[in-house]
Formats: structure tokens, C-alpha cells, sequence
């Protein structure tokens, strides 16, 4: 595998598009405007910046890796890729009309692949002629740091694409995990529950929302307290999540708190907004 394309150049997608210039491929990152291509661009730069400054790569290494990243606002590269992984806006809708482009548009023996982090790929799949060659590939943020790929193999995906997906994975110095295609994957099926409990905890005035991430922080071990770490995550983006997993099982347990749907009505979204459980202005 050669030639890359990278659809979306939000956070996600200049991660993705990082790691795989790393790892020596061709990138073409795209997004329907260009100042969020320079914007994905610049997010790229300044993390190779810090590499540079903290003896991880040398200039040389910064400048070659910078030189295989194409941005463009046209699909029209995607023809003479290898591969293409949609990382746009957790929209079914939207993912299945991108995806029926790109089968349109890609070579007959390019990978389609979706970095969703909660969406069904059999489903996704469904919209394109080859169900085979479709595979979910869900990066952890930032990409250019965690470790973990969740690789979700559709109903239909070929024993071939799950290899030749796992070996780029490998590649781009990742760890890849087969997960098979049910609602949240694993990591989401796990995490925004334990996020949803938490701010039920918020909610129901069991604690301050500080305490609440102190006992997670300080009792379970974990770097980032939830309420803090939905703020990060975008409570849009966990309340569109836990929607996913209500919706997807029918099981109370999935039910989002009230608290976080009337947040996010309110405009409250975390740090990309400036103000969710806490102040970011």
C-alpha cells in the first residue's frame, strides 16, 4: 500500500493523515473547504514541531514527512489511491453519501474504510459495490499518540482486506484490536456508559463534578477524570454515542442523562465550544 486518501482533516483526519505520511505513504487529505485543509495542515505542523523540538525526529524527517501530505478540497485523487478512510462528522447520512463517491470514484481493488467510532460498517458497507473491501478502522485521539486501532470487520469483509488492514496498522506503529460490528465497538461500549454514570452522579447531586473526576483519577488510576474527559471528547459527540448505543440495543442501561442532552441544547460542548462541566475561555 502506496497512496493514501484521508477524508475530513479535522483532528481525526490530520492525526490519521500524520501517521501515515510516517509511516512513508502518499497522503491526500481532504475537506470540503480549504482553510479546514490548512487548518489540518497547521495541526500537523505544530505536532512535528514538538517532535522536532523534543529530539523525536530531526528537521530532515519533519520536512519529508510534511512533503508527502496533499491537501485538496477535490475528491478527484481519490482514482490512483490504494486506500481511503473517511474520518468526517458522525453522520450515517452523510458517511453513506461520501462512501457512495468514493466507490465511484476509487480504483476496483481500493479499501474503503470509515474511522466511525460508534456507527454499524455492515451498514455503511451496504452503500458501496464492495462490501468486501470495506472494513471500520477507529483511531484513538490524538492519533499521533495512542496506541490502539479498533479494526470492525463488516458482515461481508474479506479475510484479505482485515490482513492487508491490520499490516498498515502495523505499519503506523499502532495495535490493532478485531472488534467485531455491534453498536460503540468496544472502546465506546465501555467508556460512555462509565462517562453517562458519571454525570448521573453530576446530575443527582452525589458529588461536585471536581470530586467526581478526583475519584476516578485517584481511585482508578486513570490520567483524566470522565466529566473533564467528555469536555475534551465533545458533549455532542457523547450524547450522539450514547443515542447510538440506546438505539442500537433497546437497553435502558444506554439511556443518556438528562443533564447531557440539556447541555448540549444549550450550546454547552466542551472545550471546542469554551464552556462544558468546566470553563475553557
Amino acid at each position: 500500500m502506496q497512496k493514501l486518501m484521508v477524508i475530513g482533516a479535522g483532528q481525526m483526519g490530520s492525526g490519521i493523515a500524520q501517521v501515515a505520511a510516517t509511516a512513508g505513504l502518499t497522503v491526500h487529505l481532504r475537506d470540503v473547504e480549504d482553510r479546514f485543509v490548512q487548518r489540518g495542515l497547521g495541526m500537523i505542523a505544530r505536532n512535528l514541531d514538538r517532535d522536532v523540538e523534543k529530539g523525536r525526529k530531526t528537521p530532515a524527517q519533519r520536512a519529508e514527512i510534511l512533503g508527502r501530505i496533499h491537501g485538496t478540497v477535490d475528491l478527484a485523487p481519490a482514482a490512483e489511491v490504494d486506500m481511503a478512510i473517511e474520518a468526517i462528522i458522525e453522520n450515517l447520512e452523510l458517511k453513506k453519501a461520501l462512501f457512495k463517491e468514493l466507490d465511484a470514484l476509487c480504483p476496483p481493488g481500493a479499501i474503503l474504510a470509515t474511522n466511525t467510532s460508534s456507527l454499524p460498517i455492515t451498514e455503511l458497507a451496504a452503500a458501496t459495490s464492495r462490501a468486501d473491501r470495506f472494513i471500520g478502522m477507529h483511531f484513538m485521539n490524538p492519533v499521533p499518540v495512542m496506541k490502539l486501532v479498533e479494526i470492525i470487520r463488516g458482515l461481508a469483509t474479506s479475510e484479505e482486506t482485515y490482513g492487508a488492514v491490520r499490516l498498515l496498522a502495523e505499519r503506523m506503529e499502532k495495535v490493532p484490536v478485531l472488534v467485531n460490528d455491534y453498536p460503540g465497538f468496544v472502546s465506546n461500549r465501555v467508556l460512555m456508559p462509565m462517562i453517562n454514570e458519571a454525570i448521573f452522579c453530576l446530575y443527582e447531586g452525589i458529588a461536585s463534578k471536581e470530586d467526581i473526576d478526583t475519584v476516578m483519577k485517584l481511585g482508578m488510576n486513570h490520567p483524566m477524570g470522565p466529566l473533564t474527559l467528555a469536555d475534551f471528547i465533545g458533549l455532542d459527540t457523547c450524547l450522539y454515542i450514547m443515542d447510538v448505543l440506546y438505539d442500537g440495543f433497546k437497553d435502558s442501561k444506554y439511556r443518556p442523562c438528562p443533564l447531557l442532552v440539556k447541555m448540549v441544547k444549550a450550546g454547552y460542548l466542551g472545550k471546542k465550544s469554551g464552556r462544558g462541566f468546566y470553563s475553557y475561555e
